[in-house]
């Protein structure tokens, strides 16, 4: 009896397995030519519907590292079997395919045997994937120190079902995603990102810990413009704000050799206190080729880089903490503006970040609306000293609901050590009236304010977005403020080509309801609150060209009419009332 239950389970087991494998195979069907090309339009959805379809009940904060170490281990296991294809075919000029250098002369990661992506597929199906899996991120860690501590090595846990592992093993095989071709067109890039931002999506509060928005991280780039410096980020996350930042310069290269200066001319520093949201930083950086000093520890007790004075500072900092320890810190050189109170560390981030700013450091970063005017346990009197100090630069209030983990109203603070010029790089132009010997306007004394709350469009029920639109006026009215040549925008739905530059455009002016540049004797006058929506004012209404005399007759007409109607309604609705029983 007992084998005979045995028997039934696994029948019905392998019935369950058969369902699965049919519904991939019907979904693998349907996307058969995106996985062809693996640059068509909706193809990371496609792959992550199928990707889902996996998961069953498992937690998506589980999968998630399930998934991504997967989609890691194919990346770094095709550019090595390309590269292992291209060294076969030199052997004759003396090339050694089996030389781990030959691969590291090339930032390909050496992938030894029991880690190739050929060796796993064929052990897919075995109950022994789980640990083969781990035996290759250990394999490639032992052979790549800069991966020591990265890989997620617990795919044998019996939780895991070995079933679906196999099964995403499979999928994951049909995409071509580290060969030259596909890292040209970063498709792993784009495939990681989007897993990303959708797993933050099932995660809700949590999964926002881990992962920004790609439009607020584009905003913030696309407003500091980091070409070459330190960019530092005191808590990094999964690394978006660093892979943005050179996307941002490849996409503005100029034909320069893109990729590779893009590496040579920023220096990567972060901290992340999440050991797992740190791994997923390292992987995010090292799919990219991007080399980073990424350390993992907490901020503000253990901060990593002491010494670090970064020239451009880029962070989304968890809004309103109130458990980040400040009572043990109330002597911290880096409270040079005020301590920051025990029950929140919004103005412990904003002075950490100051305290790194170079001396021509410019910083942009995140923080929950209620930094613009508390005046709670000491608040109000740190933000006046930033203020009275002139290091606030630029004030921008968001829409809601761009974020996955708090519904709380954000707003971006723009900080500038030397607000009198821009430092010389390129991509910028600068020159006209009122400009500086070294380009760009004097903006001492001065602070913009730019509401955007009615920006953006809604993706879903509940998340908004900033369309490219949205992002390249709020920045373009910034570096018109700073004194840069802005290109007027392009039609709507025609985005800045790449490469293309500022070039001679418009210049900046206030608009009512969406900029103001405001004098620090205003911004007093407010009792140095940073809300925009105080300074912009209405946005102004077109004239419909009709005097005032006649709309104010016509209106009153109007009204009359309608109180007349009103009154015929009452009467109607009383006599009705009264038959009923109900009148006087």
């Amino acid at each position: 009896m007992h084998r005979s239950g045995e028997r039934l389970r696994d029948r019905a087991s392998l019935k369950r397995n058969d369902r699965i494998r049919q519904k991939l195979d019907k979904r693998k069907t349907s996307s058969k030519a995106a996985s062809a090309s693996a640059a068509t339009v909706g193809y990371e959805a496609q792959l992550w519907q199928m990707a889902d379809a996996l998961r069953g009940s498992m937690d998506a904060a589980e999968y998630k590292h399930v998934v991504l170490g997967l989609l890691f281990l194919k990346y770094i296991s095709d550019a090595f079997e390309e590269q292992r294809a291209r060294l076969d075919a030199e052997r004759a000029e003396g090339a050694d395919p089996e030389d781990p250098d030959e691969y590291r002369a090339q930032s390909i990661f050496w992938v030894p045997p029991e880690a190739r992506w050929a060796h796993l597929k064929a052990q897919a199906r075995q109950s022994t994937i789980g640990q083969l899996v781990d035996d290759a991120m250990a394999g490639i860690e032992r052979d790549n120190p800069a991966l020591k501590g990265v890989l997620p090595k617990d795919y044998a846990r019996p939780a895991l079902d070995k079933t679906r592992l196999g099964l995403a093993l499979d999928l994951i095989s049909n995409i071509r995603i580290g060969d030259e071709a596909s890292r040209a067109r970063d498709v792993l890039g784009r495939v990681y990102e989007y897993f990303l931002s959708q797993f933050a999506s099932a995660e809700g509060k949590k999964g926002g810990e881990f992962y920004t928005p790609r439009c607020v991280v584009k905003l913030l780039v696309e407003m500091l413009e980091p070409y070459r410096g330190r960019v530092y980020d005191p808590c990094c996350g999964s690394a978006g704000m660093f892979v943005q930042s050179v996307e941002f310069i490849r996409a503005h290269a100029n034909g320069n050799g893109g990729r590779a200066k893009a590496r040579a001319d920023i220096s990567v520093y972060g901290q992340e206190s999440n050991y797992t949201t740190w791994r997923l930083a390292r992987m995010n950086l090292a799919i990219r080729g991007i080399d980073g000093q990424i350390a993992h520890g907490d901020t503000f007790h253990h901060d990593r880089h002491p010494d670090l004075k970064a020239d451009f500072i880029l962070a989304n900092p968890p809004f309103n903490i109130s458990d980040w320890g400040g009572e043990r810190l109330r002597d911290d050189k880096r409270w040079q503006y005020g301590t920051p109170p025990a029950g929140n560390a919004n103005f412990a981030w904003v002075q950490h970040i100051v305290h790194h700013l170079a001396p021509a450091g410019v910083a942009g970063f995140v923080l929950a609306n209620g930094s613009m005017s508390s005046n709670q346990s000491g608040e109000g009197e740190i933000r006046k000293q930033l203020i009275e100090a002139d290091l606030v630069d630029c004030m921008v209030a968001l829409p809601g609901q761009l974020f996955y983990s708090t519904q709380i109203p954000a707003c971006l603070w723009f900080l500038r050590r030397d607000k009198s010029k821009l430092p010389s790089l390129p991509g910028r132009g600068a020159g006209g009236e009122g400009l500086d010997a070294h380009g760009g306007t004097n903006r001492r004394g001065h602070v913009l304010f730019i509401d955007a709350r009615k920006l953006g469009r809604m993706v879903d029920r509940t998340h908004r977005e900033l369309t490219d639109e949205d992002i390249a006026r709020i920045a373009d009215t910034y570096h018109a403020w700073r004194g840069e040549t802005v290109t007027p925008p392009p039609p709507l739905g025609e985005g800045r080509g790449e490469g293309q530059g500022r070039g001679e455009g418009i210049g900046y002016a206030d608009v009512p309801g969406f900029c103001k540049s405001a004098p620090l004797d205003e911004v007093r006058k407010h009792g140095h609150v940073l809300t925009p929506g105080r300074y912009v004012g209405a946005e102004a209404q077109e004239d419909d060209g009709e005097p005032f005399e006649e709309k104010m007759q016509r209106l009153a007409a109007q009204l009359r009419e309608e109180q007349v109607e009103a009154a015929k309604l009452d009467a109607a609705i009383a006599a009705n009332l009264k038959e009923l029983g109900y009148g006087r």
